[in-house]
């Protein structure tokens, strides 16, 4: 039986430091009850913003210890502060218990999802990211250049669906026409209310910018999550089993964010607004694990934003390989091997780099002989050798001097 829900209640004198970005020890998180807290990211600096203040009321440290991975900010006691410090295994009874609370949680998260999405996008090229039908023309026109004819005729498909009365459908309908004959595999159609869906290999399930009805549940297979900015496919995510994505247009009606495309014939569970209500009073579970994913996808998202400052392009591969090592939980202080689910084409997506960009500087790693490919797929014999190259290119970072590549 789950132990019950019994919170500590913990006191911190000014300037003391309880939360550190980058430790590991993340089996709690703090809920403020009396004093101000001072919140600091590594990314502030570098975008030239002073960092947040917390109070009464406010969670520090809930992303990190919901996922379970390293946090993502520095808190500080501003003033004595008193608070309750909730372990990380009595969440999930407490979100079981209280769907209201957990439903409030999610959407927080999702609104944060959405800021670091705008965030990435800002570093990538300049300007926020679209949100609307027409970012739709751009992906098809990159993916129609990229010779990815699946990819480019599902989005100018959704753009005709969405902007029937646009000005240059005659022209969009042309394009569509001359590469029909060229496109293998378009997505299967389901009745609505289908929960189980089976997709095959290299299927678009949605394009960044048409509207969202729908999130997933992965049973069986891997996904690719997406984005194009700048001209340039920046892949945000690999996904497996268990995994789920697309929730932030279901919760917040807004148009998608990314591209979600079918990297191995996959079943997925779809779950939309009129089942989601009965869904999670059948299975609180899920509420549980929604969260905890939402909170694993933040703290990719924040890892990627922070990847983006690192201005050696081989530090940004390493940095890349590290966050995906410590995302799928690999020790990295030892030297046991892993096997990655993805290849030198997606790591360079990652780390905001073209395939030839990315596939040049691997042939710098691959003089270590530590890091190989296996089946095109990328394998570490050892991690903590990872860990030391990105530690490397992150002081030099800091230190705003990256000198050569470190042996």
């Amino acid at each position: 039986m789950e132990s019950q829900f019994q919170p500590t209640l913990v006191k911190y004198v000014k300037d003391s430091c309880f939360v550190v970005e980058g430790k590991t020890n993340t089996d709690r998180f703090f809920i403020i009850q009396a004093g101000k807290v001072r919140i600091v990211r590594e990314v502030d600096q570098f975008m030239k913003r002073e960092g947040g203040m917390a109070g009464p009321g406010d969670i520090i440290g809930a992303v990190s210890a919901m996922a379970g991975y390293s946090y993502i900010e520095t808190a500080t006691a501003f003033t004595d502060v008193t608070m309750l410090a909730v372990e990380r295994k009595h969440y999930g009874n407490i979100i079981r218990n209280n769907i209201p609370i957990a439903m409030k949680i999610i959407q927080q998260f999702s609104r944060r999802l959405r800021s670091l999405d705008e965030m990435l996008s800002q570093r990538a090229n300049g300007k926020a990211a679209a949100s609307n039908a027409s970012h739709l023309l751009q992906v098809a026109e990159y993916y129609a250049n990229q010779r990815r004819f699946n990819q480019a005729f599902y989005a100018w498909q959704q753009y005709t669906a969405l902007c029937p009365g646009a000005a240059n459908l005659g022209e969009v309908k042309q394009n569509m026409m001359k590469i029909a004959p060229k496109v293998k595999m378009l997505k299967p159609a389901y009745p609505p209310g289908t929960m189980e869906r089976s997709y095959p290999q290299d299927c678009i399930l949605f394009a960044e910018g048409e509207k969202g009805e729908d999130f997933f549940i992965i049973q069986k297979g891997s996904v690719k999550i997406c984005k194009i900015v700048n001209n340039q496919e920046v892949i945000l995510a690999v996904l497996k089993k268990g995994d789920i994505f697309g929730e932030m247009a279901l919760l917040e009606d807004k148009p998608r964010a990314a591209t979600a495309e079918v990297l191995e014939d996959c079943v997925l569970l779809a779950v939309n607004r009129a089942n989601f209500t009965g869904l999670i009073n059948s299975h609180p579970e899920m509420v549980s694990r929604l969260t905890t994913l939402m909170a694993e996808r933040i703290w990719l998202m924040y890892k990627q934003l922070a990847n983006s400052f690192i201005e050696n392009p081989l530090g940004r591969v390493y940095d890349a390989l590290l966050i995906q090592l410590e995302k799928n939980r690999v020790p990295l202080n030892t030297n046991q091997p892993y096997l990655c689910n993805f290849g030198v084409k997606e790591l360079a997506g990652m780390a905001g780099l073209s395939p030839d960009e990315g596939t040049e500087l691997f042939k710098k790693i691959l003089i270590s002989k530590r890091i190989t490919v296996s089946n095109e797929k990328i394998y570490v014999s050892d991690p903590s050798d990872v860990l030391r190259q990105t530690e490397y290119y992150r002081r030099a970072m800091r230190m705003g001097n990256v000198r050569g590549d470190l042996g």
